[in-house]
């Protein structure tokens, strides 16, 4: 990966961090599929307007439905899911649960992209799966099972989110990146005002302004301007290798949501942070390679 691309991958996911806290304070005047279709449809509006300007072609064909399915997937469908699931906990608890999302995209890069995944990494999705656990008191007298189904909703939403970069990562070396993101928002805002665009616009008319601004931040900082820096990144570099920068969104996250909505600290976030990391690092750790490095044995397969 370049340096260019890591600054700006890190850089993004700190940006990223952010939503989560946003959507508990968009939570007061929309529902979860609401944030989401205010989310996107302004981000594919910003794009659309500037279609004229955005270069390369367009996907055509095969392609296109792919772009098609790619956007209900991911637009609709998986933040719909992340959202509800944010929704459930606190966004310092989903914070945390994003360091699972680089594992699952890794897996994903493995058996679609054929990226190779060796016993380390199953060894490290078993040390994050315990790190779920930890983060909702499995250990504790006060465990309640309702908190660990909120966590296993939103990694849910994972699953959705790796479409974007299984499915993009082929078409982006076919047609323009720009325009495969603009059509794809296009495609999951159609779905998202179908489910519910009039209860969406009632809500957001009692929006106050300081809101929106928020809503602005989501749809062209973290989606139009974040996905497109995403598949810029994975044009030229393995997913799997790109997905390790999700790692700082823990920590970005926590701190925000600390900071911004007095959400408390508690043992169980450092605890289930450290074991869903140490799980990662474990999994992931040796597939930062050099750009020109000679290619050797991978040890794994030893």
């Amino acid at each position: 990966m370049r340096p260019s691309y890591l600054i700006l991958l890190i850089v993004m996911n700190f940006m990223w961090a952010a939503s989560l806290s946003i959507y508990k304070a968009l939570a007061g005047y929309l529902e979860p599929g609401g944030i989401v279709t205010l989310r996107f449809g302004l981000a594919a509006v910003c794009l659309g307007v500037l279609w004229p300007w955005l270069p390369g072609k367009a996907p055509r064909g095969a392609d296109l439905f792919k772009t098609l399915i790619m956007g209900c997937i991911v637009f609709m469908l998986g933040h719909r899911v992340q959202v509800f699931g944010n929704k459930l906990s606190s966004a310092g608890n989903t914070s945390v649960l994003m360091a699972m999302e680089p594992l699952v995209t890794s897996v994903a890069a493995a058996i679609f992209l054929r990226e190779h995944i060796g016993p380390r990494r199953w060894i490290g999705f078993a040390s994050a799966m315990v790190g779920v656990a930890l983060l909702n008191g499995l250990l504790g007298a006060g465990f309640q099972w309702s908190g660990l189904t909120a966590s296993l909703i939103f990694v849910s939403s994972f699953i959705c989110e790796t479409v974007y970069s299984i499915m993009g990562k082929p078409l982006v070396e076919r047609a323009s990146l720009m325009k495969i993101l603009t059509l794809s928002l296009i495609f999951g805002t159609v779905a998202n005002l179908l489910i519910d665009g009039r209860q969406t616009f009632t809500a957001a008319r009692a929006m106050p302004l300081h809101l929106w601004w928020l809503v602005a931040y989501l749809a062209i900082v973290c989606t139009a301007v974040g996905y497109a820096v995403w598949f810029v990144v994975i044009r030229e570099t393995d997913v799997n290798v790109a997905a390790l920068t999700i790692f700082a969104q823990p920590l970005a996250g926590v701190a925000i949501a600390g900071y911004w909505l007095h959400e408390p600290l508690h043992w169980g976030q450092f605890w289930g942070c450290a074991a869903i990391v140490a799980g990662l690092v474990l999994g992931l750790s040796r597939q930062i390679k050099p750009i020109h490095a000679t290619p050797q044995a991978d040890p794994e397969v030893v």
